[in-house]
């Protein structure tokens, strides 16, 4: 199956990466995460450690383990990165090439597809700023842009749209991104 990065952002949905990581390991994927330092105040390395059954790495400190530092080598490996939840912090960063952290690094080396699925507050979300970003994001080639839902209650008692979307339904996109990109290779 494929080797897919799993690329967890500091929302509060980012406990949800958990089960995403499930979805897919059951689905015989061989996924590998890469957390901001911010996620890790939402979900633990060990977690995803233990559901995905490889390490996680959330800093360039992890990068000791071969010559090839680690975001070089999952952007090498990697059939999809997924950002699930995504930030609009890391989607500015990936349209304006910034690389502060392990994950914003590893998206600038990656050539594989990238499904990006913003989870924030609805106001966040519709500002004139997030909403550029999204659209230049979703004009790159092999970009996909998934969400956020449209109606809900938000962590901030908010409601609107601004969740993630449903695991099911991430990972049926996951699963049709892949199914094109194998279509797409000579």
């Amino acid at each position: 199956m494929a080797h897919i990065t799993l690329g967890v952002t500091g929302s509060i949905a980012a406990y949800k990466a958990a089960d995403i990581a499930s979805g897919l390991v059951k689905l015989g994927h061989d996924v590998h995460c890469v957390c901001t330092q911010k996620a890790l105040e939402f979900v633990t390395p060990l977690t995803l450690h233990t559901i995905s059954r490889n390490p996680v790495i959330s800093s360039f400190d992890d990068e000791t383990q071969s010559w090839v530092p680690a975001h070089i080598a999952y952007a090498q490996q990697t059939d999809l990165l997924v950002v699930a939840p995504a930030t609009a912090n890391t989607m500015a960063q990936f349209v304006y090439g910034l690389a502060p952290d392990i994950l914003s690094s590893l998206y600038l080396a990656c050539e594989a597809p990238v499904l990006i699925c913003p989870a924030m507050n609805e106001k966040m979300w519709m500002h004139s700023a997030t909403q550029h970003n999204a659209n230049i994001l979703a004009q790159r080639p092999n970009h996909y842009i998934f969400g956020p839902d449209s109606t809900g209650v938000l962590a901030c008692g908010d409601f609107g749209k601004g969740k993630l979307m449903p695991v099911d339904q991430i990972i049926a996109r996951i699963s049709e991104i892949l199914e094109i990109s194998s279509k797409n290779l000579p």
